[in-house]
């Protein structure tokens, strides 16, 4: 009996993940969801460029047109923006 009373009172004291939400600790914003899409869009095309010798993004939009350029360019920007935003969080939960 007093096990689970001790239990009880642990899981009370513990933040409840609704006021996290509120506070924006944990809230992705669309900037950070597109940059995630970027990245597995990426990943996923250096994982068939890596084990099947096939680009991908140059297959459908073109080896050298300017859209699939411009589709790099954004995974690359994408890539730039996490290291910023895991910067960012790290620095966050030190303090």
């Amino acid at each position: 009996m007093a096990t689970l009373n001790a239990h009880t009172i642990d899981r009370r004291q513990l933040p409840e993940r609704r006021v996290a939400l509120r506070e924006g600790n944990s809230v992705m914003s669309a900037v950070d969801y597109v940059a995630m899409v970027l990245l597995i869009i990426g990943g996923l095309n250096w994982g068939m460029v890596g084990l099947f010798n096939i680009d991908v993004v140059s297959t459908i939009f073109g080896a050298e047109s300017p859209l699939s350029r411009v589709i790099f360019v954004l995974v690359g920007v994408a890539a730039l923006y996490s290291i910023y935003l895991s910067a960012k969080m790290a620095t966050s939960r030190r303090h």
